[in-house]
């Protein structure tokens, strides 16, 4: 499914998608409890299709999406303990995977450096899933 027609999923819509935890992930992507490169020959895509989308519109003004990270404890971006934060980066930047023979959800990014294209995924704990900074509101 294209990025766009994909619907735009909360923290909690994450959490949901996570119906199990990520060891009882049975795929090659078990090694994917922090961020782990993943080449496009390597992702099990028929098991894994995509449901959704962390990506939002950006406000009037801004050109891209933050690159801030959240790490409240001292953790760092490839930690398989860093906190799932939907607003910050990379989640920002990701599509939300749901394993058909699992029950496991997954992430999924493209990072882009200088010289090289590196598809990146990490299973999602919902543990560590931290509430949308506006789920208090309303």
């Amino acid at each position: 499914m294209e990025d766009d027609l994909l619907p735009a999923l909360r923290a909690d819509d994450l959490q949901r998608y996570a119906k199990s935890p990520p060891s009882a992930c049975t795929c090659s992507l078990k090694a994917c409890s922090g961020w782990e490169s993943v080449s496009n020959d390597r992702w099990p895509a028929e098991q894994l299709p995509a449901v959704g989308t962390l990506r939002r519109p950006l406000p009037p003004g801004q050109t891209e999406a933050t690159f801030e990270e959240f790490h409240p404890n001292g953790t760092r971006y490839e930690s398989p303990q860093a906190p799932i934060a939907p607003a910050f980066f990379p989640f920002n930047r990701c599509n939300v995977h749901a394993c058909t023979q699992c029950g496991c959800a997954v992430l999924r990014y493209t990072e882009y450096g200088g010289y090289y294209i590196d598809p990146r995924a990490r299973l999602v704990d919902a543990s560590l899933v931290v509430p949308d900074p506006d789920a208090s509101a309303g």
